[in-house]
């Protein structure tokens, strides 16, 4: 295409006489201004106003006692009530009335904020030309009276409903967090120092259901036993076998190296706990001629010829031995409950 097929307010403008010259605007990005500011009705009507303010105020109202909800539910509603609530269909009525209180405390602080940054906070757009990263000591000025002025126009100090239940809201908001502690579990008080096991109560064999006799138990074996009396249709049949659960090993006398596990036994049989020392995995890897048995977790190693000491592994403390002995229908029993806790260190063992 020829330049003459070119319209002429495409061409470039000449400039002078130099050839190829192009005249070039002065400020091709030109400021095109702000639009006229046009007020809303909370600037010109102060009863609009003081709607926007009771309305903001009744949103950090209703976050308080959201808050308040969510604290009171973790009292009302038990862990496992199960209630039916539509569309949902069957949910926990504690995990529901939590989620639902606490997303109405956040959601009323946040929308409170925005409406009243849209009603009463000051919206003239001011533009400000750029400047040196290092303000010099005028734009320092500048900048406090600016905050200055952004505080008078926000109605912070005049407003005093809203600063007051603001600040009533944001106050009560962190409580959730700190009653959101409480799902660590519950205290341990002295659940985790005893067992099940007492003087009298027999080992019960887990693979047949049967009381353990001696004669049950082969050098080198290993068998799993839990007391008497607890079956797996018990209710709390899981918190209890996670403490009470047993191994039965049978040592050469000559082999037991710690005397007071030889003490413990009954003609060669120990039985030690079967609740790792580490995290409370249960233990269930045995050799035969070292008399170690392995953690399948975390691979801490116990040496059950020497009290069950650690020998490797991240475990802080031996395997709690049983006392057993036999009684008088020839059975394996427990002749008292372990000495120690069973299973991890926990704060308040000591």
């Amino acid at each position: 295409m020829s330049s003459q097929e070119i319209p002429d307010e495409n061409l470039p403008a000449e400039q002078g006489t130099a050839h190829g010259a192009v005249e070039v605007a002065e400020d091709p990005f030109a400021d095109p201004g702000l639009p006229a500011h046009q007020p809303r009705i909370q600037d010109i009507d102060e009863r609009a106003a003081k709607r926007s303010e009771r309305a903001i105020a009744f949103m950090f109202t209703l976050s308080m006692l959201a808050t308040v909800g969510f604290i009171a539910s973790y009292v009302i509603f038990p862990v496992d009530k199960i209630v039916y609530i539509w569309p949902f269909g069957h949910v926990s009525a504690l995990n529901f009335s939590l989620g639902l209180t606490l997303g109405v405390a956040l959601f009323t602080i946040g929308a409170g904020a925005v409406h009243w940054a849209r009603t009463l906070m000051s919206d003239v757009e001011v533009a400000d030309d750029r400047h040196a990263i290092e303000a010099e000591p005028e734009v320092k000025a500048k900048v406090m009276a600016d905050f200055a002025a952004g505080a008078e126009e926000s109605g912070f100090g005049r407003r005093k409903l809203i600063r007051n239940t603001m600040f009533g809201a944001l106050a009560l908001v962190p409580l959730s967090g700190v009653v959101l502690l409480r799902d660590l579990g519950p205290l341990p008080e002295k659940k985790l120092r005893s067992t099940l096991w007492a003087k009298g109560k027999q080992l019960i064999n887990m693979n047949t259901m049967e009381p353990l006799r001696p004669e049950d138990v082969a050098v080198g074996s290993l068998t799993f036993a839990m007391p008497e009396g607890l079956t797996e249709e018990s209710e709390d049949f899981q918190n209890q076998i996670a403490k009470a659960a047993l191994m039965i090993i049978r040592i050469e006398p000559d082999n037991i190296k710690d005397k007071r596990e030889r003490e413990w036994a009954h003609e060669g049989i120990v039985a030690f706990s079967k609740i790792c020392t580490h995290v409370g995995c249960p233990i269930s890897l045995y050799e035969q001629q070292t008399h170690h048995v392995l953690c399948p977790c975390h691979q801490s190693t116990f040496d059950l010829s020497d009290g069950a000491r650690v020998i490797f592994g991240p475990a802080g403390h031996a395997l709690p031995q049983l006392r057993i002995g036999v009684n008088s229908e020839g059975n394996l029993e427990a002749l008292g409950d372990f000495e120690e806790p069973v299973g991890p260190a926990f704060w308040e063992r000591g």
